[in-house]
C-alpha cells in the first residue's frame, strides 16, 4: 500500500506525516490492519528496538474532584463507587511505589485528583518524593496533580521530579464538550509551565468520548507540536455513574489504528498504553506492543486490570523486554531536547490516564451487581441501559486500603 509505504519511510526518518495521511490511518479497513501494525512497528523499532518500558501509578489523592471532567470517575457529581481518600503519607506512598519498582516499574507516576495542588501539597508531594528516591534513586518520577500555578513547577523540579503529566485529552475544538470548570488552554498553560521548568512533558489523549477522526489526529499533532517527550493513549473506560457511562465506541481493530496513527505522527516519542487497555484492546493487547513502547503495570487509579505477571508474561511471550533503568528511553536526539528544555524550553500539556485500571485479582463479586444496576435476569455484565459493569472493574486494593497493591 503505496500511504503505509510512505508513513513507514517518513517514520524512519523522523518526519511527520501530513494531517491526511494521519487521517488515512484511521480509515484502513480491518482486512489491512495487519500490515498497518506491521508499519508501525517498523517504525517503532527503528527509534526504540523491542524496549518496552513500564511505569507505575500511585493515587495519592483519590476522589472528590471538584473538576466536571464527564469522562472521570473522580469528577464533580460522579456515582460510581471508587475508593475516596485524602493524601496518602510520603511513607505509604513510597511503599505503594515499591510494588510497582520491584516488578520492573522503571517510572513512578505520583497522581492527586483536584483542580490543582496549592503550595502545602507540593510540600507533600516533595516529601513523598524523596521518600520514594531514599529507597531507589534511580527511579523516575513524573507527577500528575492538574493545573499548575507559578513555580510549582520549578519547585517539583528543585524537589526531584523528572517530568510532569497533563493530557490534552481531545481536541480543543470539542474540549469544551468533556469539561467545563477549565479550558484546553488551561492544560497548555500547564504542561508549557512544566517543561518550562525543565520537566519532562507528559501528555497524550483519551479515545472513545465520541470524538471524531478529525478530533484524533487535532489532538496527536497538537501534542507534538507542543513538544511532548511521553504521548499516554488512554482509551475510555465508562465508568457507571458518569456522563459516558454508556460511550462503548471502541473496537480491539479500532485501538490499533488510533496507535499506529499516534506512532506515525510521533515516531520517535514514547507512545504510552495507558488506561483501558484491558478492557478495549483485551486479547489484541500483544500486537499493541509492536505499536507503542510503554504500558502501566499494575493498577491504575480508580479501576483494576489484568494481574501485573500477566503483563511481564505478555512481554516476554510477545518477543520483546523490560526496559532497564539504566537504558535512554528516548532516542539520543530527543533526549538533547529534553536536556535542553532544561534551560528555559516550552512544551505540552496531560494527566497519567483516566481514571482506568490495571491490575489486581477480581475483587469477590458481592453486592456490587445490584449497586451498578445489574438485572439479575439479563445478560451477565450487561446493565439495562446496555453499559458493560463486569469490564469495569473498581480498584479495591492498593494505596489508600489495607490490601496489597499488584505490580
Amino acid at each position: 500500500m503505496d500511504l503505509l509505504d510512505t508513513l513507514t519511510a517518513k517514520g524512519l526518518r523522523g518526519e511527520i506525516p501530513t494531517r491526511e495521511e494521519a487521517l488515512a490511518v484511521l480509515a484502513t479497513t480491518d482486512d489491512e490492519l495487519l500490515d498497518v501494525v506491521a508499519a508501525a512497528g517498523r517504525v517503532r523499532r527503528q527509534w526504540f528496538g523491542r524496549r518496552v518500558k513500564l511505569n507505575y501509578l500511585v493515587n495519592l489523592k483519590s476522589g472528590l474532584c471538584p473538576e466536571d471532567c464527564s469522562y472521570c470517575s473522580q469528577r464533580l457529581g460522579s456515582k460510581a463507587e471508587i475508593l475516596k481518600y485524602t493524601w496518602l503519607k510520603p511513607d505509604q506512598a513510597a511503599e505503594a511505589a515499591k510494588a510497582g519498582v520491584a516488578g520492573g516499574a522503571k517510572r513512578v507516576c505520583l497522581v492527586a485528583s483536584g483542580r490543582g495542588p496549592t503550595d502545602r501539597d507540593i510540600d507533600r508531594v516533595a516529601d513523598t518524593i524523596s521518600a520514594i528516591k531514599d529507597a531507589d534513586p534511580a527511579v523516575e518520577i513524573c507527577a500528575c496533580l492538574g493545573l499548575l500555578s507559578d513555580n510549582q513547577a520549578e519547585r517539583l523540579k528543585a524537589a526531584g521530579a523528572d517530568a510532569y503529566n497533563h493530557n490534552l485529552n481531545t481536541s480543543e475544538g470539542t474540549y469544551g464538550d468533556i469539561t467545563t470548570t477549565h479550558t484546553y488552554a488551561d492544560r497548555v498553560d500547564t504542561v508549557q509551565k512544566a517543561h518550562g521548568a525543565g520537566l519532562s512533558a507528559c501528555s497524550g489523549l483519551i479515545a472513545g468520548m465520541g470524538e471524531s477522526d478529525g478530533d484524533l489526529v487535532d489532538v496527536v499533532f497538537a501534542l507534538r507540536e507542543l513538544g511532548s517527550d511521553s504521548v499516554p493513549v488512554n482509551f475510555l473506560i465508562p465508568f457507571e455513574g458518569t456522563p459516558l457511562a454508556k460511550e462503548w465506541n471502541l473496537t480491539p481493530q479500532r485501538c490499533l489504528r488510533i496507535l499506529a496513527m499516534v506512532r506515525f505522527v510521533c515516531p520517535d516519542v514514547e507512545v504510552r498504553i495507558a488506561g483501558g487497555r484491558e478492557v478495549h484492546l483485551r486479547s489484541l493487547q500483544p500486537l499493541g506492543l509492536h505499536v507503542a513502547n510503554s504500558i502501566f503495570l499494575g493498577d491504575y487509579l480508580t479501576s483494576e486490570g489484568q494481574a501485573g505477571q500477566a503483563d511481564l508474561d505478555m512481554i516476554k511471550d510477545a518477543g520483546f523486554e523490560v526496559e532497564g533503568a539504566g537504558e535512554a528511553t528516548l532516542p539520543r536526539h530527543r533526549a538533547d531536547i529534553a536536556a535542553a528544555a532544561e534551560g528555559g524550553a516550552c512544551g505540552t500539556g496531560g494527566g497519567c490516564g483516566p481514571c482506568g485500571g490495571h491490575g489486581a485479582p477480581a475483587v469477590e463479586e458481592t453486592g456490587a451487581d445490584a449497586e451498578a444496576g445489574v438485572d439479575a435476569g439479563a445478560e451477565p455484565g450487561v446493565t439495562d441501559d446496555g453499559s458493560r459493569s463486569d469490564l469495569v472493574r473498581v480498584r479495591r486494593r492498593g494505596a489508600g486500603t489495607e490490601l496489597a497493591p499488584n505490580a
